[in-house]
């Protein structure tokens, strides 16, 4: 599905793109190309896409042209969150054979890793069509990529968790245990208290807990959301059933053994959120490929 690709998104990209082009042509440049390709070589490609999927990069791959080379000619022809079958054309180029070759590489890395991220992310969205969950991804992303793979997330149709730990309190179990070696209260309760009390308002609080026991704990303070660690469908249902009476505004996220096996039965349990650190540190890139037309 589109989304708006800001501010935040263009800045990530230059960013990347820059690394990109620094590592991959280094101080002297694409060596193979400029031995075998004359500097007026003019050329046409198509960017085509190998296999079904979601399309994610493509302001992303005109912004690597754009830095590397004005002079070629970008068009988009799907936009991102588009759907994809072997076969689509996703865009053209013109230009400079030289550049063409040299940012081909660069280009498709962008697109193969956001797009497949996307393609993943809409298989788990797809697997709880119908139930109340939503997919959430989490913070287990590439170091320097977090912006633009979570803008893949949400073109797959999945939801963003916490950007980061400044915009979203998260507490869990090493939070508890430090918690606990200062001697303070060291309960579920009292740590969502006192982080209600030190942080500004408007920041949601999350917390994670192990039990059932835990669970009753943390709801008595009515924290935004609670985080269900690793339990099973059993103690989903149980978990589900108890906030529902204690304190049913607050969401219930499930989290751990969460697979494409897997999430369709836990999405039924009732929980709002379902979070999947593989929509970003496990995907596959998607395959898709310049295709030469080159004329003379």
């Amino acid at each position: 599905m589109p989304q708006e690709f800001d501010i935040a998104e263009r800045m990530a990209a230059a960013r990347l793109i820059e690394l990109a082009l620094e590592e991959d042509l280094g101080a002297i440049g694409d060596v193979t190309t400029d031995a075998l390709i004359r500097p007026d070589e003019r050329g046409a490609v198509k960017i085509v896409a190998r296999q079904a999927g979601v399309l994610v990069g493509m302001p992303v791959a005109k912004m690597v042209f754009e830095q590397f080379d004005r002079d070629v000619l970008w068009t988009a022809l799907k936009q991102d969150g588009s759907a994809l079958q072997p076969g689509t054309v996703v865009g053209e180029l013109s230009g400079s054979v030289r550049s063409l070759l040299s940012g081909e590489r660069t280009t498709l890395n962008f697109l193969t890793h956001l797009s497949g991220i996307a393609t993943l992310t809409r298989r788990y969205v797809d697997a709880v069509a119908g139930s109340s969950a939503n997919i959430f991804d989490t913070r287990k992303t590439l170091p320097g990529w977090r912006v633009l793979e979570k803008y893949a997330v949400r073109c797959g149709g999945g939801r963003n968790h916490r950007v980061g730990l400044f915009d979203m309190v998260l507490i869990k179990d090493n939070h508890l245990a430090g918690w606990k070696a200062s001697g303070a209260d060291h309960s579920v309760s009292a740590a969502v208290h006192a982080a209600r009390s030190r942080v500004a308002s408007g920041i949601p609080i999350e917390v994670e807990v192990d039990t059932l026991e835990q669970l009753t704990d943390a709801l008595s303070a009515a924290p935004n959301i609670v985080l269900l660690d690793n339990m099973n469908l059993a103690t989903l249902r149980q978990a589900v059933e108890l906030r529902n009476r204690m304190a049913p505004r607050v969401e219930l996220e499930a989290s751990g053994g969460v697979n494409l096996n897997t999430v369709a039965d836990i999405a039924r349990t009732g929980v709002e959120r379902i979070s999947v650190g593989a929509l970003t540190h496990s995907a596959p890139a998607l395959d898709l490929a310049f295709d030469w037309k080159t004329s003379k």
